[in-house]
């Protein structure tokens, strides 16, 4: 090969050598996710659905406290509630995070039980005026289905080791020892609900007593009764965000540590969700009666 050839060879990979490390830096610099040369971002975690399995939403949490990119975290929440425990994780996960950068939760039609639960965490609370939340309690249910068993001709025997092992049995009805338990359990659990509200909130117990009683409020009740903050959207939510970090300018909004996956996946997970919560709900109401759980 001629040294001629050679040389313009050369030359010809460095220039689309470059002009590829070019192309990924623009493309990088582009992309407000993957942008290397952003500071002083606001991370972003939705919270979507019923409160079931927290792991992901912990995750994410985690990753933007550990992040010194990220200044303050927006959490938006569109939840009716969920399971107690998993409300109960990303709460405290919520609250870790709110310690080392402001939080600020961003409520959208609805936030209640579990899904105000959570919103408590963080450093500020904004809803919209027609925000359905508040829905302060806990329940549970019991279908007893024995008559339609005995009509239907079918035979069910339990054997247990334990007087209370299946308690709150769908065959029959609660007995009155079996009541008071249930009962007992409600009351204890709907205790640490109204002590995070107190606490987070800076309500008197005393007060929290009178409006933590199951019932819902629209946003402008919470903001009048102290339940959230200030009124707004979550625009004004980013706004906010900004100025507790102290962030020049519009902040950058950012969902960095939101695992992508291809559109079919989410569509296919979307399924998938639907037909377990539909599974959840059925075991619920007929296999297994006592779940716990903020809401539903």
């Amino acid at each position: 090969m001629r040294p001629k050839s050679l040389i313009v060879i050369l030359v010809l990979l460095v220039l689309l050598g470059g002009s590829f490390l070019f192309g990924m830096l623009i493309y990088l610099a582009s992309s407000p996710e993957r942008n290397i040369f952003a500071k002083d971002e606001v991370g972003l975690v939705t919270i979507e659905g019923g409160i079931f399995e927290p792991l992901d939403k912990i995750k994410e949490l985690d990753e933007y406290r550990k992040d010194d990119s990220i200044k303050a975290v927006i959490v938006r929440i569109e939840s009716p509630g969920g399971s107690v425990a998993a409300s109960q994780e990303i709460f405290n996960s919520i609250k870790r995070l709110a310690l080392k950068k402001p939080v600020v939760s961003s409520m959208g039609s609805i936030a209640t039980s579990g899904g105000y639960y959570v919103a408590c965490g963080a450093t500020k609370i904004i809803a919209n005026p027609g925000t359905i939340t508040g829905s302060i309690g806990v329940r549970v249910d019991h279908v007893e289905i024995g008559d339609l068993m005995r009509w239907a001709k079918i035979r069910h025997e339990t054997l247990k080791s334990g007087k209370f092992k299946d308690i709150a049995s769908p065959d029959r009805p609660l007995t009155p020892e079996e009541r008071s338990i249930l009962e007992k359990m409600l009351f204890d659990i709907h205790r640490q609900f109204k002590e995070v509200v107190s606490t987070s909130r800076g309500i008197e117990p005393e007060k929290v007593e009178k409006i933590a009683d199951g019932r819902i409020y629209s946003g402008e009740e919470a903001n009048a009764l102290g339940l959230v903050d200030q009124l707004g959207g979550y625009d004004d939510a980013v706004k906010l965000a900004g100025e507790l970090a102290h962030i020049e300018g519009e902040p950058n909004v950012v969902e960095k540590y939101k695992e992508r996956r291809w559109w079919l996946e989410d569509v296919i997970e979307s399924a998938i969700s639907h037909l377990k919560f539909s599974a959840l709900e059925g075991k619920r109401k007929f296999e297994e009666p006592v779940l716990l759980y903020w809401g539903y």
